[in-house]
């Protein structure tokens, strides 16, 4: 469950009681002296909305939202097996685990809506219209991928479908964004921008910057920053002066901050709908604290067994975000109804397979193109 707004209590017995029952706890593993390190999440804070009410959604809805999960999962799945046989060359980021967080928030804008995404892209791309076969292909480095080829894992892009790509440096997409609010609010149009990023990117200051202009820029942006507890090895306890990050930007920059339990599929939806409202009636940014987490490491070259042990992953997955959709609607999802799901998004992860495996690599001319405007007067 999500963290709930803690109530005043008259003795410190009871408010270590709520906050036991309430809120996120959060535990690192060992450092590099090997002790135990463990850190809570909570807030002591009334003004600050957590947990907001979850709405109400018809059951093609949430059977989509499932079904979207479920893909992401299976796809991100497959997609590891595929790098350990070398089909996928470079970085490789899974996004196991965080299903919720991306699925939930799409799920609650509107298509003229942009996104904007870090290096672990594969889920946002494949629920924001690009195809298992463009997002497969693109991750093998074939021509009939999202972006040629040329992007790889780090830079789903489409357009069309206003995916404005992943992007590989720590909060360097932060400003794009930033610009891309800037411009619906210039134009007056009804579009809402959603920049994701990790927990570490709050601590560049392009972040700062950005937060400051869409505040007093009025912009219609969503600042979600998915918090799965460590950048890279890095928990974000020993990172962060202020770990419990949502708090950042209210007095600062006069924006409301809100964290939710990034875990819950719904609860995600409900806050970023709220946000989106927002956003698009009010041009006004919100900043989403969503706390979730990866259940393989940081990226495929990452083990993720120096930091955190098992019994650390073995209590987040029990708290895997479609076990928890199945066990609030059990009489929507059966057995027999996930099952054939499953067995359908399997064989459309085959088949991304099969076609990127058959798709040819980009020409060497492909090196030229998309760089300039006019490549005319410049070695080819």
């Amino acid at each position: 469950m999500a963290s709930k707004t803690q109530s005043k209590k008259s003795s410190a017995g009871s408010d270590e009681k709520a906050r036991a029952s309430n809120s996120h706890d959060i535990k690192t593993h060992v450092t590099a002296h090997g002790k135990a390190r463990a850190a809570q999440h909570s807030s002591d804070d009334e003004k600050v909305p957590i947990g907001r009410p979850q709405v109400k959604l018809d059951d093609d809805k949430l059977v989509e939202i499932f079904r979207q999960m479920l893909l992401c999962r299976r796809f991100e799945e497959r997609t590891a097996q595929m790098y350990q046989m070398r089909k996928i060359q470079g970085f490789c980021h899974l996004y196991i685990g965080q299903e919720a967080v991306a699925v939930g928030s799409v799920a609650a804008l509107e298509e003229q809506d942009y996104i904007f995404q870090t290096y672990r892209d594969h889920a946002h791309a494949l629920i924001r219209g690009i195809s298992a076969r463009e997002v497969m292909a693109e991750l093998f480095g074939k021509k009939t991928g999202c972006s040629k080829g040329k992007g790889g894992s780090m830079h789903m892009y489409n357009a069309e479908t206003r995916m404005m790509g992943g992007n590989g440096i720590v909060g360097g997409h932060v400003p794009l964004a930033t610009g891309v609010a800037f411009k619906s609010a210039y134009n007056d149009l009804p579009e809402v921008t959603v920049c994701y990023m990790g927990e570490a990117a709050v601590n560049q200051g392009v972040f700062h910057e950005c937060l400051n202009m869409a505040s007093l820029w009025n912009l219609p942006i969503i600042y979600i920053v998915e918090n799965n507890l460590y950048g890279m090895g890095t928990a974000v306890h020993r990172a962060s002066a202020e770990d419990q990050l949502y708090k950042r930007t209210e007095g600062a920059y006069r924006i409301p901050g809100v964290r939710c339990d990034g875990m819950d599929v719904l609860e995600v939806y409900s806050e970023v709908k709220a946000a989106a409202d927002r956003a698009r009636h009010d041009r006004r940014p919100t900043f989403i604290e969503a706390i979730t987490y990866r259940y393989r490491g940081h990226s495929m070259s990452d083990p993720a067994t120096s930091y955190r042990n098992k019994e650390e992953v073995q209590q987040w997955q029990e708290r895997d975000p479609m076990a928890r959709l199945e066990a609030q609607y059990p009489k929507l999802f059966t057995k027999d109804m996930v099952k054939e799901m499953d067995e359908k998004i399997k064989e459309e992860v085959q088949d991304a397979i099969k076609f990127a495996d058959e798709s040819e690599f980009p020409d060497a001319e492909e090196l030229y193109t998309d760089v300039y405007v006019d490549c005319a007067g410049y070695p080819k």
